[in-house]
């Protein structure tokens, strides 16, 4: 592992610090986790979905626990539902389709920011099972 002096600013310290405390770990476990959150130039997300997920690492963990047990709207579940049978059966119109893949395309971004909390969890040390990502 290579060393490397980096001088940031107080602001950008501080917040580390209290990150540090509430998660307890030490300030420089904190700022190495987010450095590692650099963007990868292989990912393919859009720059705000990459902005997003990069933003969790600030979240205290019951935030990053509400993150991973978070859940589609029933109601936009059952309207999915709906819209994948019309388009199963091909009698889907241009405007339904496009709401679906809207939908669709929303619970991808679920799907990916729930997968990131849990990851942020578990490098955190801290211990979850899928039962406690479904409760409520």
């Amino acid at each position: 592992m290579g060393e490397f002096t980096l001088t940031i600013p107080d602001e950008v310290y501080q917040r580390a610090q209290e990150i540090a405390e509430e998660t307890h770990q030490p300030v420089e476990h904190v700022l190495l986790t987010h450095l590692r959150t650099l963007p990868d130039p292989l990912l393919r997300l859009p720059y705000d979905e990459q902005a997003e997920l990069i933003a969790l690492r600030q979240l205290s963990n019951d935030a990053l626990y509400a993150i991973a047990r978070e859940q589609m709207a029933s109601d936009i579940q059952a309207r999915m539902q709906v819209l994948m049978d019309k388009h199963s059966s091909g009698n889907i119109t241009p405007v339904e389709l496009k709401e679906l893949e809207a939908a669709v395309e929303r619970g991808n971004r679920l799907m990916i920011r729930k997968a990131e909390a849990a990851g942020i969890l578990m490098d955190r040390g801290l211990p979850f099972s899928q039962d406690r990502f479904l409760s409520t």
